[in-house]
């Protein structure tokens, strides 16, 4: 949001930031969640509906006035066509210089706190996967010692490291969540056993089938790996439900358990 703005200001456009300042009860976005409205595009959203079009309005007539803040506080009730039942109130306010200062450091300790994921080989899977994490709120860091490779991986947001992968694994922050995807399985076991015997990962996914599961499990049960460590190792990544094995399927599946995985 902060390059939008910076765009904005820069060109001379107006611009408001529309943050709700309040939550109450149940409501589509929490207390801190921002948009920003010029008099032709928003970027962001306070949770849409009649009260995010509300305060769209609102501050497009703020802008226009020349005003330089307002509230507003919606009901999210029967009165306003939506049955959250929560209440909500917006602060709108002229962007400056100093809004923008204030959201780039936000968007950097956001950044900071975000959770590392760390993906293990940069052929299709995950290149898919390193897309379909981009835009959300992890630290996606894609790991293949093959440069043609990863050339290829799109994201603005991604982290690309030409390198070993077994030494990047080895080398891992505790906390960090772990996708396995190379071409070898050599490779995929090297990684795998090196996590499992550090044991401090938050999440540690291996492609592959049932079968590959078991092999690989029996060859680490072999070395002495703890079972504690053994049962969190998820393969097949994605779940067995749905078998599409397309590697933006698989991505966003992926992309699914390891929000779960940080989930609070």
């Amino acid at each position: 949001m902060s390059a939008t703005l910076a765009t904005a200001l820069a060109a001379g456009t107006p611009a408001a930031l529309v943050t709700v300042s309040e939550a109450l009860g149940s409501t589509p976005r929490a207390a801190g969640t921002a948009m920003l409205v010029m008099p032709d595009r928003v970027a962001g959203t306070v949770g849409g509906g009649t009260y995010e079009w509300a305060g769209i309005a609102r501050a497009r007539e703020l802008l226009a006035a020349g005003e330089a803040e307002a509230t507003l506080r919606r009901p999210l009730g029967p009165e306003t066509g939506q049955c959250c039942g929560g209440h909500v109130t917006l602060a709108i306010r002229r962007a400056d210089a100093a809004t923008l200062a204030a959201l780039r450091a936000s968007e950097a300790e956001s950044a900071a706190r975000a959770p590392l994921v760390m993906i293990y080989g940069a052929g299709h899977v995950g290149r898919a996967l390193a897309l379909a994490l981009d835009p959300l709120p992890v630290r996606p860091r894609i790991i293949d010692d093959r440069p043609e490779e990863i050339a290829r991986v799109s994201g603005t947001r991604v982290a690309r490291v030409v390198g070993s992968a077994s030494a990047a694994a080895e080398a891992a922050p505790p906390g960090a969540a772990h996708v396995v995807v190379t071409h070898s399985h050599a490779l995929d076991s090297l990684i795998c056993a090196s996590l499992l015997e550090a044991n401090t990962f938050a999440y540690l996914g291996l492609i592959g089938s049932s079968t590959k599961r078991a092999t690989f499990l029996s060859a680490f049960r072999a070395m002495g790996l703890d079972e504690a460590a053994l049962a969190r190792l998820v393969c097949p990544i994605g779940g067995t439900r749905v078998r599409d094995k397309r590697p933006a399927v698989i991505a966003a599946l992926v992309a699914a358990e390891l929000i779960a995985a940080f989930a609070p």
